[in-house]
């Protein structure tokens, strides 16, 4: 016996996915609808009109992290046989494979940074602020790419190549505001004074540390909440009662740093323990609490958060492109995608993003447009043994998926 899957007589495979619109993802990408018009337009670099412009590059892009495509590839058959994808998102002239790459390789990072610094403006003034009382609170930290040898501009050792993610987080409003990307081993310490505002509280990890910069953030007008590494020297100048019964153990106002590298501004130092860790955090805001303080540092741990959302859920990491632009502009998608489910979350459900709730929208848009839906399916069956040997049977059923 031998299994066809096709036949000359038999007609055409329905396409998946036949309904040409959905109104969850119109809805999840409503806020970007109203920016659109707004953003810079791309020029084309010749006579002929840009066919794939920015409208259809962002929300392809935004689809491939909401869907979870594995690859480009994957993302490029669905636009070929999903109906709802090819007309939201294929130009009527269609789409080839070489324009798809070169367009993300080469076009479309400045309309991105344009859409995230209006979006996360957008989307930060209907949230609200979750401690108003401790001020504009900004997380900076990286998160490292892993990236193909043939990536020789992410230098990180001799054997990898790792790209690396710079990103402010608004801890009041737990959304993305900046991203910078450069090689895995650039320094991190530079790209405060780029994240961070004035009259703004950058929260900080260990590796941030430098009295040298903590000086000059202070005189750019800039805050910070950072912790220190517990071998560092300090000079009392006032002990500040503290409350009883509290994690807390040491609240002083000190200079930081030995002799030869002791900051020229003051700050306020409070030790604290966690579970078994002992924490050394320095700020140089002195409207603040001990417990303030201690607070403002464990909100930090809500950035690293968005990078595992990042890893694990959006998939941002399978990345389309391998050369600096294309990188940037799909971690700009990310941050673009994540800001459109926190919204929709909000309004919809009045949550934080979870994966329970990015399931249940994955389904309900594949509901809508026919994606995953029971579909014929006819296999031709030939059978050669005799007596019934030129007997061809035909048998149809549904098949999922």
């Amino acid at each position: 016996m031998r299994i066809l899957s096709t036949s000359p007589n038999l007609p055409p495979m329905p396409i998946v996915g036949s309904a040409v619109d959905s109104p969850t993802f119109s809805s999840v990408i409503a806020p970007l609808e109203g920016l659109l018009p707004t953003i810079t337009p791309l020029e084309s670099g010749s006579n002929r009109p840009l066919s794939f412009t920015f409208d259809f590059q962002v929300k392809s892009l935004i689809y491939y992290h909401i869907e979870d495509c594995t690859s480009a590839q994957a993302l490029l058959q669905a636009m070929q046989e999903d109906a709802f994808l090819r007309h939201t998102m294929v130009p009527e002239e269609g789409l080839g494979e070489s324009t798809f790459y070169e367009a993300n390789a080469t076009r479309g990072v400045l309309p991105m940074l344009e859409v995230l610094d209006r979006l996360s403006k957008k989307v930060s003034r209907c949230l609200g602020m979750a401690h108003p009382d401790l001020g504009d609170l900004m997380a900076i930290d990286s998160s490292l790419i892993e990236a193909s040898l043939s990536m020789r501009w992410a230098d990180y050792s001799e054997s990898k190549r790792k790209a690396k993610a710079h990103v402010g987080f608004d801890l009041n409003r737990g959304i993305p505001r900046k991203l910078y990307l450069t090689e895995g081993k650039s320094a991190e310490r530079p790209f405060v004074s780029l994240i961070l505002e004035p009259r703004q509280t950058g929260v900080m990890d260990r590796g941030y540390q430098d009295h040298a910069r903590f000086d000059a953030w202070i005189e750019e007008g800039k805050h910070f909440v950072a912790r220190i590494k517990k071998n560092t020297q300090w000079e009392i100048l006032e002990e500040i009662p503290l409350s009883k019964g509290t994690k807390i153990f040491f609240f002083a106002k000190v200079f930081l740093g030995d002799e030869a590298h002791r900051m020229r501004y003051p700050v306020y130092l409070v030790g604290f323990r966690s579970r078994t860790k002992v924490y050394w955090v320095v700020t140089d805001r002195d409207d603040l609490t001990a417990e303030q303080i201690a607070f403002i540092f464990s909100l930090r741990w809500e950035i690293e958060c968005l990078f595992a959302w990042w890893k694990k859920q959006l998939k941002v990491y399978h990345l389309i492109s391998r050369n600096p632009h294309g990188v940037l502009l799909q971690l700009l998608a990310g941050l673009v995608t994540y800001l459109l489910l926190v919204f929709y979350f909000h309004q919809h459900y009045g949550e934080q993003p979870s994966i329970r709730r990015l399931r249940e929208l994955r389904r309900q848009i594949r509901r809508e447009t026919g994606a995953g839906r029971d579909l014929p399916l006819c296999i031709y069956i030939q059978l050669k043994r005799k007596p019934l040997q030129g007997l061809s049977l035909w048998l149809s059923f549904n098949a999922i998926f």
